[in-house]
């Protein structure tokens, strides 16, 4: 029997409500007061990715919010609007529901590309940006179409294009495909049985495998119809906020060569740091050292060496 979606309402030092924007209703994890700090999740995963965070954020000064992403974990599961353009506003839709203009926003995976994305589209509500093992769309782009035999292999979009199947073989046997993921992506002992079947039974709520899939679809599907290349145009635009991109030096999922070279879209102060040790999960897999690198450039007023 496939769990429901209070799977996802794990207990801790945070509190869970849900927020309307858009017309979408988004569970969310709250911790904290200060300046706000929006945490999106990436694949395969949900809020609780975040979980450090929603502990060292609160106390440095911060408010932290982690997000369910649209038709993930507690969120609400609609039957399209899996495109980047509709999830970042989606987000910068939450800053304000929040009752913020703006925020700090850092993205994991999919969160990142989002990340990047609201940082072009909608400037002002983004802060400072910080991505985590997610390169600039424009650079992913460029690597699933000339370095066929790295980054596509890597990131199964191909795989993940086909109808039906997909979802199938990733919620079978109680999820194990996507522990066999989490345990490919990342470095050397993460994780552990106990979160990798947290994350097995959240991708077994009903349709959250379908809609997990639905980003790559759109991502690889859009590559050259007008909405993609309307997209990769608008995404030409240089970012204004301070930026800062975290990357394991292990990740088998995205490659920290097809990461590498994001600065080329950045305008304002930008730092990248490779964290040796870690694959695709740092903030997951090496908590500490991730932590000193975010709140270390939280906390500085000139984020630029």
């Amino acid at each position: 029997m496939a769990p429901d979606e209070a799977v996802v309402r794990i207990e801790g030092p945070w509190k869970h409500r849900a927020v309307h924007a858009g017309g979408t209703r988004f569970h969310v994890v709250e911790a904290g007061d200060g300046p706000l700090v929006l945490l999106l999740h990436g694949f395969p995963q949900f809020w609780w990715t975040w979980r450090h965070q929603l502990a060292s954020l609160p106390a440095a000064g911060y408010r932290a919010v982690a997000v369910d992403l649209r038709g993930y974990g507690g969120s609400d599961k609609p039957p399209r609007g899996y495109d980047l353009p509709t999830l970042a506003a989606d987000a910068t839709g939450l800053i304000r529901a929040l009752g913020e203009t703006g925020a700090i926003v850092v993205g994991h995976d999919w969160g990142g590309l989002l990340a990047w994305t609201m940082a072009v589209l909608d400037p002002k509500c983004v802060r400072r940006l910080v991505t985590v093992s997610a390169p600039h769309p424009l650079r992913l782009r460029n690597s699933l179409l000339t370095d066929p035999f790295g980054q596509l292999r890597s990131s199964r979009v191909l795989g993940f294009q086909l109808p039906l199947l997909p979802e199938r073989r990733l919620t079978r046997k109680k999820a194990a495909l996507v522990g066999s993921l989490l345990d490919g992506w990342s470095g050397p002992n993460w994780p552990d049985a106990d979160v990798s079947r947290t994350y097995r039974e959240a991708f077994r709520i009903p349709a959250v495998a379908h809609c997990a899939l639905e980003y790559h679809r759109w991502f690889g599907r859009s590559q050259l119809r007008p909405d993609g290349l309307r997209y990769a145009r608008a995404m030409r635009t240089e970012i204004e906020a301070p930026t800062l991109q975290l990357h394991g030096a292990l990740d088998r999922c995205i490659l920290p060569r097809t990461a590498q070279g994001s600065s080329r879209y950045v305008a304002a102060p930008y730092r990248w740091r490779l964290l040796e040790g870690a694959g695709h999960f740092p903030h997951e897999e090496i908590p500490d050292v991730f932590d000193t690198e975010l709140l270390g450039w939280l906390a500085d007023p000139e984020p630029d060496r």
